[in-house]
């Protein structure tokens, strides 16, 4: 699954008072106008995540490099970010002996 289909927004977006911008395509072979939009968005290289004020300037940026990027809201971000947290989270060893069980059996 891309990380666009995984983080698609799935509420419109002028509900969030703030937008987590990902840069997900790379910016070689993109247009000149798009290249300069993604410099004032902030986002320098693929899956870095920027926090901007959700403002018509900022949504018509998205809009004009939707291709390139994904939107989420702060519960979406949070979620992701805890999913995440949870997937690297230390697990117990599994601890397995081959030594041979003893057993006290009086003969």
């Amino acid at each position: 699954m891309s990380a666009y289909n995984a983080f698609k927004a799935c509420v419109p977006v002028e509900w969030s008072s703030h937008l987590y911008i990902t840069l997900v395509r790379g910016m070689p072979g993109t247009r000149r106008l798009h290249r300069r939009t993604i410099e004032a968005l902030h986002l320098g290289k693929c899956n870095r995540t920027v926090k901007r004020t959700n403002t018509p300037t900022v949504r018509g940026m998205i809009q004009q490099v939707k291709r390139l990027v994904v939107v989420e809201t702060a519960e979406m971000y949070n979620a992701r970010k805890q999913k995440e947290a949870n997937h690297r989270a230390l697990r117990p060893p599994l601890v397995i002996s081959h030594l041979p069980s003893t057993s006290t059996a009086s003969t």
